[in-house]
């Protein structure tokens, strides 16, 4: 599984699962903490956290994190991907990843090519589909 954040600013690194299944604590700690709060506190006051109402964003100690440390979540519909410009990134960077030359034909092959395309995806990309969902 990967996970990355987007914003009219910018987008934070993208980060790569491996093994166990996605908990609220795992959630917290890997995602949370390391990426979500310092990209926050990069962001200052403009920050609300979009995720996709998963059942791990939702856990009891990721709803405390999160007040603890003050990040204000945007409320917005269950199972509604599509309102979701990440979503579309997803797609985006799906076919950038798939016009590599030779393509990736493998896991490995896939992450490392998720990895070489992410830091050049433009910030106008991820204001486009921002500006799309918010009109």
């Amino acid at each position: 599984m990967v996970w990355a954040g987007i914003s009219l600013r910018g987008h934070t690194d993208l980060h790569v699962f491996y093994g166990r299944t996605l908990t609220g604590v795992r959630y917290r700690d890997e995602i949370l903490d390391p990426y979500v709060r310092p990209y926050a506190g990069a962001i200052d006051n403009d920050f609300i956290l979009m995720d996709d109402n998963a059942r791990p964003h939702r856990a009891v100690v990721v709803e405390g994190y999160l007040e603890g440390h003050g990040l204000e979540r945007m409320e917005w519909p269950a199972k509604s991907p599509d309102l979701n410009p990440i979503e579309h990134l997803w797609d985006y960077l799906g076919k950038q990843v798939d016009a590599l030359s030779p393509p990736p034909r493998s896991l490995d092959e896939l992450e490392q090519g998720l990895l070489s395309v992410w830091p050049s995806l433009l910030i106008s990309v991820s204001c486009n589909l921002i500006d799309i969902m918010e009109s």
